[in-house]
């Protein structure tokens, strides 16, 4: 890295200048926060936060910011380390900011600072904390690994033995620095001199493995020592060749042969650096790594896991283990252009929970109930003989008080546990499968020696480890409850991919769930770089005539294979990359989807022709519409073809909108065009003079409205009529998957806010209460997932886990405690809240990228008081019932309105103009 003539070699000479201590820069973070080992860009984005520390004031903006690099040394040698200084740039930006130095090379290891200017005064801020980076391999050329595996035969027709892997290697000094470099074809854990390395699971995750294979770098100076080593790896199917899909699915989607690619690179304190990989070159090298098997019998993300404790290797990864009856290993060959380097958090363990109860059944059997629709494993504690045998197996529900399975269709879910044996006065064995993962609230134990104790069995709950960043609470606790199993069913779904449920043979990531469901996720969680790695592979399994397919990753003979391009799922691929600039200000994602965005839009137009109505093809439309009957999830009251056209015309005004942003002028005006000709054929197919639509349904109305499809003139009459079908089915839901994301906010839309707040608390069937009523701790798939006779809905796919119903927790968030996005990545606010009329109090809080912004209010009398947070160089625009639209910067700001609760007769604020509050 070049360095200026204005460096400053020590940034501790800061402290002699003045610097104001009313504001301090806080959160440094490059690109999507995690990780920051192993970078997989050479000129990662930096964001910060700037808080206030005392009496800031509101106006205050940053006018201009410094970055500080420091170049951190491999080994700890004499000398300064070279700083290099920006300088000062006047920018007022602080999220997602290019990378201001030259470009990072394979493995640089830097420390990054910034400093800020505010607009009243010249003395900076002092400089952040330090935020150390590391690239990862950068370049393919970086990678001398290849795969390796088992030299065996095995039956590609069958589930197969996870194996061990192991090496011995010798350091010849003291160790400075280690990195592992670490993927594997399947699954895999990895252990240095008996030592587990990083706690993730489940990894390298799932992505379209021909295109994208990632990898983790991990620092490992700590587990090496001069002398003799050992690697060691555990290596399963996973997603890569296990049986996955549904009806009985496929094996080998990806290859038939499971191998790990570890690269492992130290640096001595001496200057030297010692390579150790897989694959590496021919002769010793090679025959280094030994192949056996371990004591897992089978292992698979469906059926579970059998663990033979018996034949457990405990030292296998350490150096002095004897491996002389180890088999050989298979080299394979290896495309280093399909690594990439992770850009979102690995799959962790985020919490325990323990039984509330322990059951039994009418047939005797003893089940656990843990309180809580879950995602994850068990974790048992164990005394008995060698040789018992203990079975787990995992449901959500119960029906007749057993154990009920039949939702899971073919996947077994069972693990099982054969013990070591010590006896019933001998240490405990503590076990945990390690390549597998359940969806479900109950447990049945089958041979367990002895009585139960507590915490002999521990729920340990697995997703990505995203942050959490959003909260909702009102006066209902009805509400309340919803909302948190919007969270957990998001947390059971987000498992490396965003699937749609994770108990039965599916758990595909299928689009349209993630498209209606992104803007309630970009809320509750910092989702940014788990989106965006998925969005990676949406554009790798792109066909070439633009087609999205129903799920990604793609895998073959599931459904509709091959491929058709279909409304609201395919247009994931505009709509999505949309959300995540709006709530994160990620503007280079647009960028990087740009060409599947216009691919996706470009082959409706085609598919649409001169007319401009997609009425042709294979359609899902308003899936799982409550009145659809359980074998027919598409037979919706809402016309197909008028979903198809609606959302053609909503992604290519998006997509006009994306242009704009990018400065791609000539696209947007096309598009621009495309979306004004889609919606006059949308008027003239599909609205009759009166504002009636072709399908008299809520969803038709919901997306005519807000996609703002309607002339001026005609938008109050189609409020006013899908108000009345909302009373009319009694303030149930009658929308599927196309319109349940949308229903309230055309509500809202066109004045009728206590018609969409009696349509949220409602708790007949179907509604989203009546599944709190019934017990639920997720959000369905079906609105009568259970019916009300306690027993399950006798459709095919019946989940209990999905979060597809659960974005209405969106409108619940910018409408019932009123705090959304006014600007990409909250650089505006805009809080409108609507009170329903029996609630009493509600609050919602939201990390933004410029910091934290809430929003609470509570009725006092006959007054409405509300608190607004506004994070220090954001702007809010507060509209609120009875008084006129307020500008106001950072700072808390309290106000009092006249308490009038939500009537069907308030007129809009935004009548006419739906872009103004529809979901970003």
């Amino acid at each position: 890295m070049p360095l200026r003539t204005d460096v400053r070699t020590d940034v501790r000479t800061d402290v002699r200048t003045d610097v104001r201590t009313d504001v301090v820069v806080t959160d440094l973070r490059a690109e999507h926060g995690d990780p920051h080992l192993g970078l997989g860009t050479a000129r990662p984005r930096l964001s910060w936060i700037t808080r206030p520390t005392g009496a800031t004031p509101a106006s205050w903006h940053q006018s201009g910011y410094e970055v500080l690099i420091t170049t951190v040394p491999a080994a700890d040698r004499s000398g300064r380390a070279p700083t290099w200084s920006s300088g000062r740039i006047a920018s007022g930006d602080s999220v997602l900011v290019p990378w201001p130095a030259a470009a990072l090379g394979s493995r640089q290891r830097v420390r990054v600072q910034v400093r800020t200017w505010g607009t009243d005064q010249d003395n900076p801020t002092a400089f952040s904390a330090p935020l150390v980076l590391e690239a990862g391999l950068l370049d393919p050329s970086d990678w001398v690994a290849a795969p390796v595996g088992p030299d065996w035969d095995e039956d590609p027709g069958e589930d197969h033995r996870p194996a061990l892997l192991r090496r011995r290697f010798s350091l010849p000094g003291p160790v400075a620095r280690a990195r592992l470099h670490v993927s594997a074809h399947g699954l895999h854990e990895v252990e240095l001199n008996g030592q587990r390395v990083g706690d993730e699971v489940l990894a390298p995750g799932w992505t379209s493995y021909a295109h994208r294979l990632r990898y983790r770098t991990h620092d490992v100076t700590a587990l090496l020592r001069q002398g003799e080593n050992a690697l060691g790896a555990w290596l399963a199917d996973g997603w890569y060749r296990g049986r996955y899909g549904t009806h009985g699915g496929n094996r080998n989607l990806y290859g038939q042969r499971t191998a790990l690619i570890a690269q492992l690179e130290v640096d001595l304190t001496d200057g030297r650096r010692v390579v150790v990989a897989t694959g590496a070159g021919a002769g010793e090298d090679d025959h280094a790594w030994r192949a056996a098997h371990g004591p897992i019998s089978a292992s698979s993300l469906y059926d579970g896991e059998h663990h033979d404790a018996r034949l457990e290797l405990s030292d296998f990864s350490t150096a002095g283990f004897d491996d002389s009856g180890w088999a050989g290993v298979r080299r394979y060959e290896r495309d280093p252009a399909t690594l990439v380097a992770a850009d979102g958090p690995p799959v962790r363990c985020t919490q325990e929970v323990l039984p509330v109860a322990v059951l039994t059944s009418p047939s005797g059997a003893t089940i656990l109930d843990f309180g809580q629709n879950l995602t994850g494993r068990l974790r048992i504690r164990v005394r008995g003989q060698a040789g018992q045998r203990v079975r787990l197996r995992h449901a959500e529900v119960l029906q007749d008080g057993e154990l009920y399975t039949r939702p899971l269709q073919s996947a077994a879910a069972t693990d099982t546990y054969v013990l070591a044996g010590g006896g019933p006065d001998g240490e405990p064995e503590v076990w945990e499968p390690r390549f597998t993962m359940h969806g479900f609230r109950y447990a049945e134990v089958t041979g367990w020696p002895g009585r139960l104790g507590e915490g002999d069995v521990v729920a340990r709950v697995h997703h990505s480890d995203m942050a959490r960043t959003g909260w909702f609470s009102c006066s209902d606790e009805r509400l309340n409850r919803l909302h948190e199993n919007v969270v957990w069913s998001m947390r059971s779904n987000f498992v490396d991919i965003p699937t749609d449920c994770p108990q039965r043979d599916e758990r595909l990531g299928w689009t349209g769930d993630i498209q209606v469901f992104g803007p309630t996720a970009a809320f509750l969680y910092d989702c940014s770089g788990f989106l965006a790695s998925w969005l990676g592979d949406v554009a790798a399994e792109q066909l070439e005539d633009g087609t999205v397919p129903w799920y990604v990753p793609m895998i073959p003979a599931q459904f509709w294979d091959p491929p058709q391009p279909g409304a609201v799922w395919g247009d994931v691929a505009v709509l999505l990359p949309h959300v995540l600039h709006e709530r994160y200000g990620d503007t280079g994602l647009l960028r990087r989807q740009y060409a599947s965005a216009k691919a996706w839009v470009d082959l409706v137009e085609r598919l649409a022709g001169p007319s401009r109505l997609w009425n042709t093809g294979l359609q899902l439309g308003d899936w799982l519409d409550p009145a659809a009957p359980p074998e027919e999830p598409a037979a919706a009251r809402t016309d197909k073809y008028l979903v198809a056209t609606a959302y053609f015309a909503h992604s290519a005004r998006t997509l006009a909108r994306t242009a704009q942003v990018l400065g791609e002028q000539e696209d947007a005006a096309r598009y621009g065009r495309l979306a004004r000709q889609v919606r006059e054929a949308f008027v003239a197919e599909h609205v009759t003079a009166d504002g009636r639509l072709s399908s008299d349904a809520q969803t038709a109305y919901a997306l005519a409205i807000v996609f703002d499809l309607l002339p001026r003139d005609l938008r109050a009459a189609a409020g006013r009529r899908l108000a009345e079908l909302v009373a009319g089915d009694g303030h149930r839901v009658a929308t599927g998957f196309a319109g349940v994301n949308l229903v309230t906010d055309a509500l809202t839309l066109t004045g009728h806010d206590a018609t969409a707040h009696a349509l949220l608390t409602e708790t007949g069937c179907p509604s989203w209460l009546y599944q709190v009523a019934m017990g639920a701790t997720t959000t369905w798939e079906r609105w009568d997932s259970m019916l009300p006779d306690g027993t399950v809905n006798p459709g095919h796919m019946t989940s209990f886990n999905h979060y597809a119903l659960g974005s209405i927790a969106d409108w619940m968030h910018r409408t019932v405690a009123g705090l959304a996005s006014a600007a990409p990545g909250y650089r505006r606010l805009l809080v409108r809240p609507r009170p329903g009329a029996a609630l009493d109090s509600a609050a919602a809080r939201h990390e933004t990228p410029y910091g934290t912004a809430a929003v609470s209010w509570r009725r006092a009398g006959e007054r409405l008081v509300v608190v607004v947070d506004v994070p220090l160089g954001v702007s809010a625009s507060i509209d609120l019932p009875n008084r006129p639209i307020t500008e106001v910067g950072a700072g808390r700001h309290r106000f009092e309105v006249t308490a009038a609760p939500a009537n069907d007769t308030a007129t809009a604020t935004c009548a006419g103009d739906a872009s103004a509050l529809q979901p970003a």
